[in-house]
């Protein structure tokens, strides 16, 4: 029989509702495994074994009594920790908030919580969602399960890695310039950057307020599907929340790509590594042999995608972090000082210059898609790297390296999905995204979908 630990939640709700599986056991089966091999992995910066306990047995309770509320009743995630939970320390993967406990929980989490989620603890992230390595000096550098001589990636690294090594079932993540997507590439694992506004960021703590993005991870796209059809919808605590209708996101799944048109953007095939790029042009292989019509386009504007995305990612957080920075400078790592501080010599002709770029790339996007229903990319142009010594460097190079792949969604606020593509050389996984157009979650987890069936990616690590 699989281990529990490895079956995606659309796998285990089925078992669950029909009682061959109970949620106390299943709980308890990931707590065991967070014990034994999380002192190595440091995906968790704070267990919660007595809640999730409690809220299985509530749920075990609950279904018993034939209070079933869906598929993800009994179902263990771990939580980021830049989302608050009331009452529950929640540091942002920060020393300057090392023992903040907030009053509130954020929106994100009542609804996955409400939904009969069980809370395995806050997982650890890149120290204030502000880096791509997963290092972090205050709660221990989170290691890849693949190989625990490489990064998992940021700032949400601490979720993928504890869904490649069978930690959680699902996790949330926050996308502020790919750090959703970058780590869920570098663990092989699903993540989904949603349409901006799409899902509230009331209660998670913010890193640049115009880019900010909260999505669900998970092992399949279907699982994806599951979270987002709770973690979606409006929001009148967050100025930014949409006030759309939302779709059930599983109802496409099964519709296969017959007819889709895939447009790879020429940007997206410069300074690829090799095997990156081996990768990636098999895959293209593969979505035609699905019935997609894949061809390159030209979408100018991206080319503005490093110089707005540094510009307005650095100047928006240090403004957020102006009066810590003063008064705390000691309570941040070396490289988020150094990444904030840069930010502040943003003035406001350059912020304003770099805010018109965003401009030209939504409206160069926008026409993209008058000729595709989709774009294509990897999502970083990069190899997993193995962690170096002068980890200072090494975080703002890979930064810098992967930032014009992953900033031009959040940029113009359009939705992404990262799928495995396959393996490099060295066992480690490679990812690439989906592109769609505002809203258009439910085509790209239908394509996602599609791509799974053919390229399943076996989680069987050798910690298992």
């Amino acid at each position: 029989m699989t281990d529990p630990a490895f079956l995606t939640a659309s796998e285990l709700a089925p078992l669950i509702k029909s009682k061959q599986l109970s949620p106390v056991e299943l709980t308890t089966h990931f707590l065991n495994r967070i014990e034994t091999f999380d002192t190595d992995l440091h995906t968790y910066i704070t267990p919660l074994p007595d809640l999730a306990l409690q809220q299985a047995k509530e749920a075990e309770d609950e279904m018993m009594r034939g209070e079933y509320k869906g598929p993800l009743h009994g179902i263990p995630m771990g939580i980021k920790d830049n989302y608050d939970t009331k009452g529950i320390r929640t540091t942002a993967g920060s020393g300057l908030f090392a023992h903040s406990v907030p009053e509130k929980s954020a929106t994100a989490v009542d609804k996955l919580l409400g939904a009969g989620g069980i809370m395995l603890g806050k997982q650890n992230m890149h120290e204030l969602a502000a880096g791509s390595t997963g290092t972090n000096p205050f709660f221990g550098t989170t290691r890849n399960p693949w190989n625990r001589q490489y990064m998992p990636g940021g700032s949400s690294g601490g979720g993928t890695a504890s869904l490649a090594a069978g930690l959680t079932t699902v996790a949330t993540g926050t996308d502020t310039f790919g750090s959703i997507r970058l780590p869920a590439a570098m663990c092989g694992v699903y993540g989904l950057k949603p349409t901006y506004g799409l899902i509230s960021t009331y209660g998670v703590f913010p890193t640049a307020w115009s880019l900010d993005t909260a999505g669900p991870m998970a092992r399949s796209v279907s699982d994806l599907a599951l979270m987002l059809n709770h973690m979606a919808g409006y929001d009148p605590n967050d100025p930014a929340s949409l006030k759309v209708e939302i779709p059930d996101y599983t109802e496409n799944l099964n519709k296969g790509m017959n007819g889709i048109t895939i447009g790879v953007p020429a940007y997206y095939l410069e300074g690829l590594d090799p095997e990156v790029e081996k990768l990636f042009q098999h895959a293209i292989e593969a979505l035609q042999h699905l019935g997609a019509e894949v061809r390159e386009i030209e979408v100018p504007e991206l080319s503005m995608s490093a110089f707005a995305g540094y510009l307005t990612v650095t100047g928006e957080a240090s403004a957020l972090h102006h009066d810590w920075l003063q008064n705390h400078s000691e309570l941040y790592s070396a490289d988020i000082r150094a990444f904030f501080l840069a930010g502040s010599l943003t003035n406001s002709p350059q912020y304003i210059k770099a805010q018109q770029a965003r401009r030209r790339m939504v409206k160069g996007v926008q026409e993209a898609f008058k000729e595709v229903d989709i774009m294509l990319g990897p999502t970083i142009p990069i190899r997993t790297p193995a962690f170096r010594e002068n980890w200072l460097d090494q975080n703002l190079h890979v930064v810098k390296e992967c930032l014009p792949f992953t900033a031009p969604v959040n940029l113009t606020g359009i939705p992404s999905l990262s799928v495995p593509m396959g393996f490099d050389s060295r066992g480690l996984p490679a990812g690439m995204q989906f592109m769609g157009n505002h809203l258009s979650e439910s085509l790209l987890l239908q394509v996602g979908s599609t791509w799974e069936k053919i390229h399943p990616l076996s989680i069987k690590l050798a910690r298992t």
